[in-house]
Parts: C-alpha cells; sequence; structure tokens
C-alpha cells in the first residue's frame, strides 16, 4: 500500500512541477553546451528553447515522477534526449564529455542558486512578523527544489546509458575496456530498470534510493545549512 491520502497532493504537485522545470533546463544545457562547442544539431532541431513541449517524454518526466512522488520514494525523470553530432564537435572526444556534464552541472547550478536563496530568506525569517506562514512555505519549497535537483544530477551520473554518466565515462575507456562497456550498453537500459524495480522487490533493497540517499540526501542539507 502507497499510504496517498489527498492531503498529500499539493506536495506531490509541487515535487512533479520542480522535477519537470528541472528537467527541461537540464536538457537545454546539453543543446546549449553542444551548439557552444560547434555542434547545432540540437539547435537546428528547435531544442534549443525553453519550451517544455519540445523535451518532456510523456512517460519518463509526467508518468515516472508522479507514481514515484505516489510512491513517496526518490523522485527523478527523463526527458527526451537532446540530438546531438559528436562528429560536429571541434574536439569530439573531449567535447562529448563537456556536453555530457552540462546537465548534470546545470542541476547542481539550480541547486546552489536554490540553496543561497534558502539561506538569504531563512536568516530574514525572524523580521517576517506575521507573513511568517508564507515564509516558512517558501522555504519549503525551495528546499525541494534543492533536493530533487541534487537528486536529478547524481542519478544521470549513474554510468549506463542512457543516462550522462555513461557519455562521461566511455571516452576514457581503451581498448578491451572499452569494448566490453559498448557490449554492457546493448543491456543497460533493462539492467537499470532492473535495479531500480526488480531487486527492490524481490532482494528488499534499493541500490539507486540508497545511493541518492548517500550523494543527495547528505548533500542537500549541507548545501541548506541545516
Amino acid at each position: 500500500m502507497l499510504g496517498f491520502t489527498l492531503s498529500d497532493l499539493p506536495y506531490i504537485i509541487l515535487s512533479v512541477a520542480i522535477v519537470l522545470l528541472a528537467t527541461v533546463l537540464h536538457e537545454v544545457a546539453h543543446a546549449a553546451a553542444a551548439n557552444a562547442l560547434g555542434d547545432p544539431t540540437a539547435k537546428e532541431r528547435g531544442r534549443l528553447t525553453l519550451n517544455p513541449m519540445a523535451h518532456l517524454h510523456p512517460v519518463g518526466s509526467i508518468v515516472l515522477p508522479l507514481l514515484m512522488a505516489i510512491a513517496g520514494g526518490p523522485i527523478f525523470a527523463f526527458a527526451n534526449p537532446v540530438p546531438y553530432n559528436p562528429n560536429r564537435l571541434r574536439n569530439p572526444i573531449r567535447d562529448e564529455v563537456l556536453v555530457a556534464l552540462a546537465g548534470p552541472a546545470c542541476n547542481l547550478a539550480q541547486a546552489l542558486v536554490g540553496a543561497g536563496i534558502f539561506r538569504l530568506l531563512y536568516a530574514l525569517l525572524p523580521q517576517t512578523g506575521s507573513n511568517v506562514d508564507v515564509m516558512v512555505f517558501v522555504l519549503q519549497i525551495l528546499a525541494r527544489y534543492v533536493y530533487l535537483n541534487l537528486m536529478l544530477m547524481f542519478f544521470n551520473l549513474i554510468p549506463l546509458p542512457p543516462l550522462d554518466g555513461s557519455a562521461i565515462i566511455s571516452p576514457f575507456l581503451r581498448g578491451k575496456a572499452r569494448d566490453w562497456y559498448y557490449q554492457v550498453q546493448r543491456y543497460a537500459l533493462p539492467v537499470l530498470l532492473g535495479i531500480m524495480y526488480l531487486v527492490p522487490m524481490v532482494l528488499h533493497i534499493n541500490p539507486v534510493g540508497i545511493y541518492l540517499d548517500y550523494t543527495a540526501g547528505n548533500l542537500a542539507p549541507v548545501l541548506l545549512g541545516m
């Protein structure tokens, strides 16, 4: 049983809205990085835009985070991958890594900005008087914004396709290691889905959840000063 009640609905809607915003900016960062490094493919296909309709995947960007929010576990999402052509990059090996890092780096930047605003408003909290309830609500939104962006960042750094971590690690592999990694990539998505869903169901251990708790879960309070 999920334990979902109607009182949880505003919190769930807010969480999904934050994830959608963070995911769109994540994809725009990929597109902007590729364009700056010589590959305008994403721009040519209308992906260098803040219009969410150009990026969101109906299942990965909406249904998946919604179900995760209802289930009460970690919330993450994926959008339609930004198209790019590594052959058009000025330095393909280096620039492919930079393009992949741009998305997680954007989530980190969002978390840092959110944490900065949180700290500023928290310092002003004793001076808010009758508006204290409004201020507390805003602080809760900012804290959630920071935490969810960190979750998206660390989730995307997992070195399995279609996540950004795979594009970051593969250029550094050579010889048999690179060949083995490309073999693994064929089965990466089923493996990832199995780790996320089957392992917790069968073994009652959630490796992705543990990983996100140790990374995003521990970093968020540090950034927020809590």
